[in-house]
């Protein structure tokens, strides 16, 4: 961490050009990675899930593009490190001095992440051969973009979730609106008119996720009070005035593309060209934003507290300051924002088509998110930043009470009844690449009942028995990744347990009952091997942060560990009740359905399936007595 010590004031001002300039030219190779990835997945017609010919075109120009982009990442580890030595470019070369920059301080660690991801996708866009492929080297590609965002500059009023959250979700929405812009640009003219109706949809979307998110990451870093007058509050400006041409100009697609067959495709294409052009130069205007300072917003009193979580310490914990205190995780509401509004979308569809949907699964995923919202934003989320006793609250929520929610509330059937069918017959489209990621070999080896119990209680001995828990809190990218891991194992487990989703394979009720008593063995194991430390597992991270009203860590990791216990075994039993109401109703089902074959059988004149049993039973007696009789 020692680089970290370079005069900044005396940066080189050719580095500082050279940033400058190499920073348009990343954003602006990666946006057209993303742009084609995004082709592929959801723009281009495929064929039977199989990526068509005319994806070559697109696959030439985004592997040139991701080439470009590997060579600007590598060039943005050195510019940032010559930045941080106060030298020339020269010397941030050495080995040794770039191997340290990378390996030890978190800025050239995220650096290099995103020139490994940057790498990967460059390297495997030339051999894609389907949409599902497409799929995980676009959520590559977004990584590699977001990872350097982590360390960028922090919020002058100390909202740190909130100004590195709501940044991230801008360069995504913003990766998304002008990539897919690019590579509209690009196609030809019928892969055009089959594409853009789509991405228009995806557009208005990311296009408000872009003004949203631009909002909240501006609150967060200006005092608006005296920054007007600064170089930066004015790029600002130029931005959102750039952002609203955009929207206009996509106005202006959505009506054109109306009434295209009056028209044509001409001026359409003329507009998508001009919208690419005015992207491109708010991509400069970005790259020139990135490397500028922010103006220094109010004065915020230091304290160990706000340098290492991100929030000022709070007042001691009571009820009502856990349901008051709020800390925005910008990045976790857009999450919660886009699976509620996708959610209601799919329930309004159904009803549109007279369909019904029950509304106990509506309330089910509302619970949910709700508890998501109290568990990472909420009174407890900013508790468990300081205190782990909250923290496993926090976590048994998460990984437990939510993801009950959310499976009850069958987001997956919901979405394979609304998502939209291919637009050719030969097209697998979103609902038929949904259904391959379901019916997949990896799909199968995830709802697996042991590998999701090993993945659900496993994961609890990896993270709290090793330095990775201490490790993961020190860092927001750290929190974020602990947060949706636990919901995500959690969702795995309690899908393979009472899901109402569509399984690869159906995991009989004795099995899944089974699952539960071990899982709740395992829990309490790990509950009272926690209670049962004689040292801090948390690697000096709550003691770093110096609370007054913490002054026991032991004991507080003691409770933590007695909370573990009491509270894992309640969503266990809730688990438990809904495994066996399912069992009754499946065998009430299988009743109806033995009882409605036996009175169609009889309508017909045919012996019902007791009757044909007992002629078997009678043919056998029958056999059995002629060849006694020999």
């Amino acid at each position: 961490m020692n680089l970290l010590s370079g005069n900044l004031t005396s940066i080189n001002p050719l580095v500082s050009a050279l940033g400058t300039f190499n920073k348009s030219i990343l954003i602006f190779s990666s946006f057209a990675v993303v742009g084609v990835l995004l082709a592929f997945a959801f723009l281009l017609v495929d064929r039977d899930g199989k990526l068509a010919k005319s994806s070559d075109q697109l696959r030439s120009i985004g592997t040139i593009c991701g080439v470009i982009w590997v060579l600007a990442s590598f060039m943005e580890i050195i510019i940032t490190l010559a930045n941080i030595l106060g030298t020339s470019i020269g010397p941030a070369f050495d080995a040794t001095t770039l191997r340290s920059f990378i390996t030890q301080v978190d800025l050239g660690k995220f650096l290099f992440i995103q020139f490994l991801a940057a790498l990967a996708v460059a390297v495997s866009i030339k051999y894609l051969q389907s949409t599902l492929q497409s799929v995980v080297f676009l959520g590559i590609a977004l990584l590699g973009l977001v990872a350097p965002v982590f360390q960028s500059h922090s919020a002058s009023s100390g909202s740190h979730s909130l100004a590195i959250g709501s940044l991230v979700v801008h360069v995504i929405a913003l990766a998304l609106w002008v990539g897919g812009v690019i590579a509209i640009a690009l196609m030809k003219e019928e892969d055009r008119q089959v594409s853009l109706p789509r991405f228009s949809q995806l557009a208005l979307w990311t296009a408000i996720a872009v003004v949203v998110s631009g909002i909240a990451n501006a609150w967060a870093r200006l005092n608006f009070s005296s920054a007007w007058s600064t170089s930066y509050a004015r790029i600002v400006i130029i931005k959102a005035l750039l952002t609203a041409v955009l929207i206009g100009i996509g106005y202006i697609n959505r009506r054109e593309l109306v009434k295209r067959e009056k028209t044509g495709w001409a001026l359409l294409s003329r507009i998508i060209v001009i919208e690419a052009l005015i992207m491109s130069f708010a991509v400069v205007l970005g790259s020139w934003l990135s490397n500028t300072k922010p103006p220094a917003g109010k004065e915020v009193a230091f304290s160990p507290a706000l340098a290492v979580a991100g929030f000022p310490t709070p007042g001691a914990p009571t009820f009502a300051r856990i349901l008051t205190i709020y800390d925005p995780d910008a990045l976790m509401i857009a999450l919660l924002i886009t699976f509620v509004a996708l959610y209601i979308k799919g329930v309004s569809i159904l009803k549109k088509r007279g369909d019904s949907w029950p509304i106990g699964r509506t309330i089910a995923f509302a619970i949910g998110i709700a508890a998501i919202d109290l568990a990472t934003s909420g009174g407890l989320g900013v508790y468990a930043l300081f205190s782990f006793q909250y923290h496993m609250i926090a976590h048994m929520i998460l990984g437990m009470l939510a993801p009950i929610g959310l499976v009850l509330g069958a987001p997956i059937t919901l979405a394979l009844r609304t998502l939209p069918q291919g637009r050719t017959p030969e097209e697998r489209g979103v609902r038929g690449t949904l259904l391959a990621a379901l019916h997949s070999r990896y799909a199968s080896i995830l709802t697996n009942p042991l590998v999701a119990l090993a993945i659900f209680d496993g994961s609890l001995f990896a993270l709290y028995s090793t330095n990775l828990f201490g490790n993961l809190m020190q860092s927001h990218a750290g929190h974020l990744f602990m947060n949706i891991h636990f919901l995500l194992s959690g969702f795995l487990f309690f899908h393979v347990i009472i899901g109402i989703d569509p399984n690869p394979k159906k995991v009989p009720h004795l099995v899944r009952i089974v699952m539960l008593f071990a899982a709740m063995s395992i829990h309490a194991f790990f509950a009272i091997s926690l209670l049962a430390t004689t040292t801090l597992i948390d690697g000096g991270y709550y003691g770093s942060l110096k609370t007054p009203w913490l002054t026991d860590l032991l004991a507080d990791q003691h409770l933590a560990g007695s909370i573990a216990w009491s509270m894992g075994e309640i969503p266990i039993i809730l688990a438990l009740t809904a495994t066996f109401i399912q069992w009754m109703r499946d065998d009430s089902r299988e009743a109806k359905r033995i009882d409605r074959n036996e009175a169609r059988m009889a309508a017909m004149g045919e012996p019902d399936e007791l009757a044909q049993y007992n002629n078997y039973l009678s043919k056998l007696q029958l056999r059995d007595e002629r060849e006694g009789k020999q």
